[in-house]
């Protein structure tokens, strides 16, 4: 007879609770009705899950309530799994509140913040050298995933009028985009969310773990929408390489006389390469780049919720994708999936473009940049760690050879790789074939026990077999943190090759490779329930 079970915590509780009494014959009191000075009602009874309860309790005991569980939650400023940012200065959460209120879509009533909107339209379209930026067409989204919808909607509708003007069909075989198999999993979405086949080119170490352009050109033809290239792999940090794929379509072009635009979905480098890599060629200087999406709460250094696209100009962006709406009194254009959205995130973006200017912006890349550097480097020196993020190389290493430094004013500070501050890891081949039982999950586990949070996942598909720790350095991972957490793989790695240390023990938690003390089983959907995981990375970033 097996001795294992299903135990359901809720149920415990529910059998473990005092039995309910009667009204004290005396005080004419129920003792089971206790007020706590913590808790208020709430103290003793339970908290409501399933149904919405019959009587309130105070704002301020329902505040302590729910912030108690979220203490639960893991820790934004060492949680280094996630790009979107998590800090902002008390002037800016001030603007936020006093802004919490408005609706972004309620021109009207709100002139002056949709006039904010149009600022941030312009400046970005500015910073990606819009041919008139003054005039510049795009859109504030939630997030990058939004604006990727966005983007992908438009180069569709353009391949969809070509085509009837040419008399061919919109169906058969119908649409297809191109993209790398590390895609986001926003980008795939796209394609399944509006009917348009998914063409993921496969991903190799010799490309850089990102789309090999001259690969890519193997899935293109007429029917193809557009391709999208990467300013910042999700996996790696790297950049996709714009130019290369822009000059190979060109060429396509000239041989086929088909037409086929690029969109870069600059979710995080779109607000990291301007500054940091200004002589990089990839955005609206490229004429086949033709609309470009980023995400404002990354590397834009604003809170959660707020992303933005941009076309170069009105032309790529088909009118019947715009809607004119007589709404709260006066005419309104809108031409995105969302309607009602908080303005206060589009307010926050504002403040940094006012707050931090185009030095501030550089500043912070540039240190996010070398912390980042300084953490690869770190790591490779141990022995134990390879590290497959490229930033902390140089980009050309004849730069390097004896003398060279002298005769051509070599400036190693600025001779990096160009890519994002991320930092992804995995065992060196030494250290496998030396301690092949220790598992690379574990690391990301007993981080965990220590506070950090790092993944541990997955390379895209014909990599799969490959697993990485990754790290994003963010603008409050400063360098007294980076020594900390250096400290902490440091120990918890040696610690792990002592053959006598407790640690070895972890082999036991067989899949628990997570802590799973604050996690519920409420509202989880069954295995099977979605579309089988097509290895595009499907995590929140």
């Amino acid at each position: 007879m097996a001795l294992s079970k299903h135990v359901n915590p809720d149920r415990l509780i529910q059998e473990s609770r005092d039995k309910k009494n009667h009204h004290h014959s005396l005080t004419k009191s129920d003792p089971n009705k206790v007020t706590h000075p913590y808790g208020a009602r709430y103290g003793t009874a339970s908290i409501p899950k399933f149904h919405i309860p019959s009587k309130g309790t105070d704002a301020q005991s329902a505040y302590q309530l729910i912030h108690d569980e979220l203490s639960l939650d893991g820790s934004p400023s060492l949680n280094l799994a996630s790009f979107v940012h998590t800090w902002m200065p008390d002037p800016a959460n001030k603007l936020m509140m006093e802004n919490m209120s408005k609706n972004l879509i309620d021109q009207d009533e709100y002139p002056m913040t949709q006039l904010i909107h149009t600022r941030c339209i312009n400046i970005l379209a500015d910073l990606w050298h819009a041919p008139h930026s003054h005039e510049a067409v795009g859109t504030a989204t939630t997030g990058s995933s939004e604006a990727i919808q966005l983007g992908g909607l438009a180069m569709k509708r353009i391949w969809q009028e070509k085509r009837k003007a040419a008399g061919k069909s919109i169906h058969e075989p119908g649409p297809n985009i191109v993209m790398g198999a590390n895609a986001q999993v926003a980008l795939e979405k796209f394609a399944r969310y509006f009917e348009v086949e998914c063409r993921l080119v496969p991903v190799s170490v010799e490309s850089k773990y990102r789309l090999d352009p001259k690969k890519a050109m193997e899935y293109v033809d007429e029917n193809t929408i557009g391709v999208y290239v990467i300013l910042g792999s999700t996996y790696t940090g790297h950049y996709e390489p714009v130019k290369e794929m822009s000059d190979l379509l060109d060429e396509y072009e000239k041989q086929s006389g088909i037409n086929v635009p690029i969109h870069v979905d600059g979710a995080s480098g779109a607000f990291v390469a301007p500054f940091a890599s200004p002589k990089l060629l990839w955005d609206f200087k490229l004429p086949r780049v033709i609309s470009i999406n980023t995400s404002g709460h990354k590397f834009g250094l604003a809170y959660v919720g707020v992303g933005f696209v941009i076309w170069r100009s009105k032309q790529y962006l088909p009118k019947d994708l715009i809607f004119e709406l007589h709404y709260l009194g006066s005419v309104e254009y809108s031409f995105s999936l969302n309607f009602s959205r908080p303005a206060a995130p589009i307010i926050a973006q504002y403040f940094n473009f006012l707050h931090l200017g185009f030095e501030g912006y550089r500043a912070v890349a540039l240190d996010d940049l070398k912390n980042a550097r300084v953490l690869s480097r770190a790591l490779e020196r141990t022995g134990w760690y390879t590290v497959l993020s490229d930033i902390h190389r140089v980009k050309d290493a004849g730069l390097l050879a004896k003398g060279a430094k002298q005769a051509i004013g070599f400036d190693e500070e600025n001779a990096e790789e160009d890519g994002l501050p991320v930092v992804s890891f995995r065992f060196s081949d030494d250290f496998q074939a030396k301690y092949a039982d220790i598992q690379q999950k574990w690391i990301q586990t007993l981080l965990r026990s220590k506070g950090w949070i790092v993944p541990n996942y997955e390379l895209a598909p014909d990599l799969e077999h490959v697993q990485i720790l990754r790290v994003v350095v963010r603008e409050n991972m400063s360098e007294a943190l980076v020594d900390r957490l250096v400290a902490d793989i440091v120990e918890i790695t040696e610690d792990l090759t002592k053959r006598a240390s407790s640690t070895h023990a972890l082999d036991l938690l067989g899949s628990h490779s997570q802590s799973t003390s604050a996690k519920s089983h409420e509202g989880k959907m069954e295995e099977g329930s979605a579309s089988e995981y097509s290895g595009t990375y499907a995590k929140t970033c």
